[in-house]
Formats: C-alpha cells, structure tokens, sequence
C-alpha cells in the first residue's frame, strides 16, 4: 500500500512522501492566487472558491486570507457560508461543511494528528487524517479550534475560544475547553439576541 492509499484511508503515513508532496504542492499554488486577489475582484474570487474546493455552494464568501494544507481541495462545501478573516483548513483529511455555516475571525479546523508515541513522531515523522462535519447552521465563534474526527451537529452554537475535542449535539450552545453542552437553543433564544436586548421581530421582518 503507498503512502498516499494509506493516507486516504486514515491510517498512519508519512506526509513527507514524494508522492503525497507531488500531488499537495500545486494546490498552496492555487490559494496563494487566491489570497493574493483584489476585494474589487468579485467574479475572479467566486471563481476560485468553485475551483479551491472539492465541492462549493453557491454564496460563499471568504474574508482572506484563507490558509489550508491542500489548499481547500478536501474541503467540501454547501452554500450560504461565511467564514471571517484567518479561517485555518487543516484538509489533509475531508472537511464537510454544510448550508447556512459562519465562522467568526482565526478559526482553525484540524483534521490531521500525529501518534503520542515518540518514535512514530521521528523519522518519518508519522501522521494520520480524522474527517470534519460540520452540518447546517452552524455557527462557531471567534478562536474556535475544531479537532479531528469531530461533528458538530445541526444549528448548535460554539461560543469563542472553545476547543472541541469531541461530538456536539444539534441545536446546543457549547462552549470551554474541552468544549461541553452548556443548555440547549430554546424559547429564550426567540426573545433575545444579546444577554438580555429583545429581538423585534416586527421590524426584522419588515
């Protein structure tokens, strides 16, 4: 079995193979170019992220710059997202985002570890991929690490500065590090937007 076989199927590999390297680097290419693009150049951007990204919705739109090990090429994703500045893509393994997704500013989502075992941390320097799910409406806060092997289930809230180390139910606000449950999304949050500021449904709804 190659490197790269064993790569695609989550088991231990060596990133540093040649074959893994041939195929990775075009890709840091390809979102260099697309950092690198103006805010005036609207279609050009909306044009990478359909050529970045394994699979791209429709509006989606990425505050740069963007940073990801392969480039976006694993990531998967739906449409209505919006992610803030310094959003960090570890995509050695598959991230899988759905509709309606926010990512606050210096969000990092990590699919890749490496073994506690100090030898295979040597030479060659082993590692191993864990897929992402993020599923719809979700929103995850400022600071935000998402570690491998994680889903975050459908509507749930990840407060700031939280490290989620494991599963998140649907339609919970989670936070800390570890990140835990801390209540579910329930009437209050159809009252208020901010501690205690009413939401006037009236006027938002035109």
């Amino acid at each position: 079995m190659t490197e790269k076989e064993r790569m695609e199927k989550g088991l231990l590999y060596d990133p540093g193979d040649e074959e893994v390297l041939r195929e990775q680097r075009p890709f840091g290419e390809k979102l260099r170019a697309f950092n690198d693009l103006k805010p005036s150049q609207h279609e050009e951007i909306q044009r990478y992220t359909k050529e970045l990204f394994a699979e791209c919705g429709e509006n989606v739109y990425i505050q740069r710059p963007l940073y990801a090990n392969w480039g976006g090429s694993h990531v998967h994703m739906g449409s209505n997202i919006y992610a803030n500045f310094n959003l960090t893509l570890v995509d050695d393994g598959h991230i899988y985002i759905g509709d309606w997704v926010k990512f606050g500013p210096n969000v990092t989502v990590v699919t890749a570890g490496h073994p506690v075992l100090p030898e295979l941390r040597k030479d060659p320097e082993l590692q191993f991929n864990k897929d992402v799910h993020i599923e719809e409406c979700v929103w995850i806060g400022a600071g935000v690490i998402v570690l491998p092997g994680v889903t975050i289930g459908k509507n749930s809230v990840i407060g700031a500065g939280s490290v989620v180390t494991r599963d998140i139910p649907e339609n919970v606000v989670a936070v800390g590090n570890p990140c835990r449950v801390m209540r579910p999304i329930g009437e209050k949050d159809r009252e208020t937007f901010f501690r205690d500021e009413k939401i006037d449904w009236e006027e938002i709804n035109g």
